[in-house]
C-alpha cells in the first residue's frame, strides 16, 4: 500500500497551494539569497533581526488569502539558509521570539492554518549559512569542515525535533537546502526520527532520499504515473520579497500553471514572498483573488482530477474525474472546437460554468464541438465538460 493510500489521498486531491518565503531577509528586500549573493559577513546580516518586527504579520489572514485563492494547504518557511529561525528553538538565539519580533511566527502560522482548516505544511533548510562549513564551502559537503558540518547537522537534526513536537499535527516536511548527500545530513535517520513524532507527515524529496513526493522548480514536469508531485514557482523572480522584482506574472498564466500541474495529477505550489512588517504585497494578493475567482468557477476541473488520455489539439489541457472529462481551454478557437481523437462515446458536452449544452458530433476519429461563443466566455481559460457514456451492466 502507498503512503497516498495509508495517510489519505488530501496531497493528491488538493492540487493547489501557498508557498512563504519570509526571514530576516526582508528587511533589505534583495531576496532570501542576498546574505550569500552580496557575501555579507553573519555579523553584519545579524542586525536584520533587530530590524524585523512584524508589526502587520497576520496569519489568519494570510490563511483566510489562502482559501480565498482556491488553496487547500500552506508552506511557510520555518528556517532558510540563512539560519534564521521563525520558531522558538533552544539550540540558537538567532530566532524571531529572542530578537525584536519577540514572536514565535510558526505557532501563529500553525493557528492560522487550523482555523481556516488548511493542512500545515513547514518548509525548512538543512543547511545553514551561519556554519562556515557550508557558507565558504556550498555544495562541497563535509570534506573541508567536518567539525563544522558535524556540529551544523547536529543542529539541523535537534530543530527538526523541536518543529515535530511543538506544533502540534504537521501535515507535510518541505526540506530544502540539502547540498552533498543523503548520508552527509543522515537523512534515513533524520527522516525516520520525523516519522516516529509526525506518523501522518508527508516528506518531499530535497533530503536527497525519495521519500513522498517530487519537487520540480521553476517549471513544469509531470513524475511519473503514481508518483505524487509538486512544481513550486513564483510570481514574479524571486521567492522572498525583494523590492524591486515587478516581473510579475499575469494570472492568465498562473492559471494555466495550475491547470498544467492538474493535467499530470501534479500540485502547483504558488509563492508569495511577504515583506518585512508580514503583510503580502498587493500584486500578489491581487492575483490570488483573482486565481480565485477562477477557482470558484472551476474548481471541479482541478481538485482531485486524474491525468487524462485524451489530446486536446491545439486547445490546451484535460483532466477528468470518473466519467467527465474536463476540456480546459487557453486558446479560444471561436465557434469550432475539434478534438483530434476521442475514441469514447460522448454523452453530452457542456459549458461548466454556466451548464449551457454544446453542440458536438463526429467526424471520423475527431470529435466537432459546434456553436461555441466567438469569444471565450473566460479571458483566462475556459472550461467544457464532456461526459463519457457507460455501458450498462446486466
Amino acid at each position: 500500500m502507498s503512503r497516498e493510500e495509508k495517510m489519505g489521498s488530501w496531497f493528491a486531491d488538493a492540487r493547489f497551494g501557498m508557498f512563504i518565503h519570509w526571514g530576516i531577509y526582508a528587511v533589505p528586500g534583495r531576496g532570501e539569497w542576498v546574505r550569500m549573493q552580496e557575501q555579507i559577513p553573519q555579523d553584519e546580516y545579524a542586525k536584520f533581526a533587530g530590524q524585523f518586527n512584524p508589526t502587520k504579520y497576520d496569519s489568519y489572514a494570510w490563511a483566510l488569502l489562502a482559501k480565498e485563492a482556491g488553496m487547500k494547504y500552506m508552506v511557510l518557511t520555518t528556517r532558510h539558509h540563512d539560519g534564521f529561525c521563525l520558531f522558538d528553538s533552544q539550540t540558537t538565539d538567532f530566532t524571531a521570539p529572542k530578537t525584536a519580533a519577540k514572536r514565535d511566527l510558526i505557532a501563529e502560522y500553525v493557528r492560522g492554518c487550523r482555523k481556516t482548516g488548511l493542512k500545515v505544511g513547514f518548509y525548512y533548510s538543512l543547511g545553514n549559512w551561519q556554519f562556515d562549513a557550508l557558507f565558504k564551502h556550498t555544495a562541497k559537503g563535509p570534506q573541508k569542515d567536518p567539525k563544522g558540518w558535524a556540529a551544523m547537522v547536529d543542529q539541523t537534526h535537534a530543530q527538526l525535533r523541536e518543529l515535530c513536537s511543538n506544533y502540534g499535527k504537521i501535515d507535510l516536511l518541505w526540506y530544502d537546502g540539502g547540498w552533498g548527500t543523503a548520508k552527509d545530513w543522515r537523512a534515513k535517520e533524520l527522516n525516520a526520527t520525523v516519522r516516529s513524532l509526525q506518523p501522518q507527515i508527508l516528506i518531499n524529496n530535497r533530503s536527497n532520499l525519495p521519500e513522498d513526493f517530487d519537487t520540480p522548480e521553476q517549471h513544469l514536469t509531470a513524475s511519473k504515473p503514481g508518483r505524487m508531485w509538486e512544481s513550486c514557482m513564483t510570481m514574479n523572480c524571486h521567492w522572498g520579497y525583494f523590492e524591486a522584482d515587478h516581473e510579475w506574472k499575469s494570472t492568465k498564466q498562473l492559471v494555466h500553471n495550475i491547470t498544467a500541474c492538474a493535467a499530470g495529477a501534479g500540485n502547483y505550489l504558488l509563492n508569495v514572498g511577504p515583506k518585512p512588517d508580514g503583510s503580502i504585497p498587493l500584486e500578489s494578493a491581487k492575483r490570488l483573488r483573482e486565481i480565485g475567482e477562477w477557482m470558484k468557477v472551476n474548481g471541479p476541473a482541478i481538485y482531485a482530477s486524474q491525468r487524462c488520455p485524451l489530446d486536446s489539439g491545439t486547445a490546451g489541457v484535460f483532466t477528468q474525474k470518473g466519467n467527465k472529462l474536463y476540456l480546459i481551454v487557453h486558446w479560444w478557437p471561436g465557434e469550432t472546437l475539434t478534438l483530434p481523437k476521442v475514441p469514447m462515446e460522448i454523452k453530452s458536452a457542456s459549458l461548466l460554468a454556466t451548464r449551457e449544452n454544446v453542440a458536438f458530433r463526429r467526424d471520423g476519429k475527431r470529435l466537432v464541438l459546434t456553436g461555441l461563443p466567438k469569444a471565450s466566455p473566460d479571458p483566462r481559460s475556459t472550461v467544457i465538460v464532456l461526459e463519457r457514456r457507460t455501458r450498462a451492466t446486466a
